[in-house]
């Protein structure tokens, strides 16, 4: 695969769609902390529900202290309708306290800290220290965990198992870009179903893998 090549490739392509909504955020020189709180809002969550929500919560909060301030119960009702909201709501007061109590309310910038604080997984902390810090991490959801195995990158079955062979193969110098580019493509045209490969300027450099019908 020649991986430099494609990405060369998807870098000019994403530039016709727009930035998955945590991006924005930290286009927007967001804080570590909001770009934590928007990517625990984001979810199993559209990217519209997301940056609605993520607009209205950070009118009124710019730190842990703010959360705690809001309660559990008003924090529900500003995150609807986020999915699991009174989940996410109940991971971001946790999740304040121990910033409070351990970090002196800063957000860690090390992989295994983030673990640590609650209902934070390995994608969610990736792109904490990928777009919050700017430091290499490879950040794993769906879409990179699907394209890298349809490519025939890596092939895995978890995102876990895709993160950890990406750490091996990829250039580092491509490990912050990566999850950008291969969500807004896959948002767009490496869907899950039907992908557009019609449309895809980096086919022949695809081996399909999975893909039973296509556009």
């Amino acid at each position: 695969t020649d991986i430099k090549r494609m990405i060369e490739i998807l870098k000019v392509e994403i530039n016709k769609y727009k930035n998955p909504v945590v991006t924005q955020y930290a286009k927007e020189k967001r804080t570590p902390f909001q770009i934590l709180v928007s990517t625990i809002l984001s979810l199993r969550t559209k990217d519209e529900t997301t940056a609605e929500v993520s607009k209205r919560l950070f009118k009124i909060v710019n730190k842990p202290e703010d959360i705690l301030k809001l309660g559990e119960k008003r924090l529900s009702e500003i995150i609807y309708p986020a999915g699991f909201y009174k989940n996410k709501a109940k991971n971001l007061i946790e999740i304040s306290r121990t910033l409070l109590k351990k970090h002196k309310g800063k957000v860690p910038d090390e992989l295994d800290e983030l673990l640590k604080l609650k209902g934070v997984g390995r994608k969610t902390a990736n792109l904490v220290i990928t777009l919050g810090f700017n430091k290499p991490g490879i950040c794993v959801d769906t879409h990179v965990h699907r394209i890298t195995n349809r490519w025939g990158y890596v092939d895995t079955k978890t995102p876990e198992k895709t993160e950890f062979e990406l750490r091996k193969k990829l250039p580092e110098k491509y490990w912050i870009m990566f999850n950008d580019l291969l969500v807004t493509y896959g948002q767009n045209i490496c869907k899950p179903v039907s992908p557009l490969c019609s449309k895809c300027k980096i086919e022949s450099f695809c081996e399909k893998n999975g893909v039973k019908k296509s556009r």
